[in-house]
């Protein structure tokens, strides 16, 4: 068995297509929650709802001891949010009952079109100290929620694996919840950006 297991060809040469979808600039700081390929509109998926009104959705993604998350992003589909009265974004700790560790502000009725990037600003900029699996949680209260690009996610399978996408909480509005308690298990994961 070699360093990269059961591989026996250049791992650079089979991961070289990731590349093309990373920014121009290799000092460009961000972290995705999954590649940029292969995304889908949880508009066209009756059964993989991405958001429900008031209630939380977060998903995991990988940071670094030493990163500086300042801003968080989500791109939604074809299905504008219909008559919003709060939404925000969240960044939860990586212990084993999330924590807490940024929000942004409240965007209450301003407006979220379809195909459109929401990149919002954490109240304040969060240092990472250890490296690990910290959540994003996205949280939007409408008349409808707006759809999302991302993709269809297993619920865990083998013991020990992580939800891919989770919801928690109910009649959520203008603040995060302390802690990510009780999630539950979903099937569509929105695509997360962090910079």
């Amino acid at each position: 068995m070699t360093q990269l297991g059961g591989y026996n060809r250049n791992v650079r040469d089979l991961l070289a297509y990731a590349g093309a979808s990373d920014p121009a600039s290799p000092d460009t700081y961000f972290r995705r929650s999954m590649p940029r390929v292969g995304l889908y509109d949880s508009a066209g998926d009756t059964g993989q709802t991405a958001l429900t009104t008031q209630v939380m959705t977060s998903v995991p993604i990988y940071l670094h001891a030493g990163d500086v998350v300042t801003n968080i992003a989500v791109r939604s589909g074809a299905t504008a949010a219909d008559t919003p009265t709060n939404y925000w974004f969240a960044l939860y700790s990586n212990a084993a009952t999330p924590a807490l560790l940024g929000q942004t502000a409240d965007q209450t009725t301003t407006a979220w079109a379809a195909n459109t990037t929401k990149n919002l600003a954490l109240a304040t900029p969060k240092t990472i100290t250890e490296s690990g699996i910290y959540w994003v949680g996205i949280m939007v209260k409408a008349t409808a929620t707006p759809t999302l690009l991302g993709c269809a996610a297993a619920p865990a399978i083998v013991t020990g694996e992580r939800n891919l996408s989770q919801s928690s909480g109910s009649s959520l509005t203008t603040t995060a919840p302390a802690t990510i308690a009780t999630p539950t298990a979903k099937t569509f994961a929105p695509y997360v950006v962090i910079t």
